[in-house]
């Protein structure tokens, strides 16, 4: 198996932003589903000058992208949900769907909450998407790392 080189997580986010025009940001906010965004051409736009292939990992990153803002120093996902009050029969539902549809429940709530996260933690969990990465999610939400930090 050939190992891909972990993607710049923080490049992609940085050209959303500033390299995409307004209506190539909207055609990217109107995707129904990652899938949909292989349809779109701003989401090759976006794949130009990176590592990422396009597919399903590059549609689940690119799917957050206007939704989820990036800070150095942010708390996790998980984290950001139980501190907002996100009712924990959201989060399982995100956790108990198969996809596409965790991933629309998920987008749901970051929609919500516009969370501001680190990139390359997020990008991570989203570019490896599956059982690990939603009991990631559920450890983040129900547990706070700082205490965890203290009692090992």
């Amino acid at each position: 198996m050939i190992n891909q080189a972990m993607p710049d997580f923080l490049k992609l986010v940085n050209n959303y932003q500033h390299k995409l025009t307004n209506g190539q940001r909207a055609d990217i906010r109107k995707a129904d589903e990652p899938d949909a965004l292989l349809d779109i051409p701003a989401f090759y736009y976006l794949l130009q000058n990176s590592n990422l292939k396009p597919g399903l990992q590059a549609g689940r990153l690119i799917y957050f992208l206007p939704y989820v803002k990036h800070g150095d120093t942010a708390k996790t996902l998980g984290l950001q949900m139980q501190q907002q009050k996100i009712n924990e029969k959201r989060l399982f539902q995100v956790v108990r769907s198969e996809s596409p549809d965790d991933l629309a429940y998920l987008r749901r709530l970051t929609i919500q909450m516009k969370p501001t996260v680190d990139w390359n933690a997020f990008g991570r969990m989203l570019f490896y998407w599956g059982k690990n990465s939603k009991r990631q999610l559920l450890q983040n939400y129900y547990l706070n790392p700082r205490q965890e930090k203290t009692t090992s």
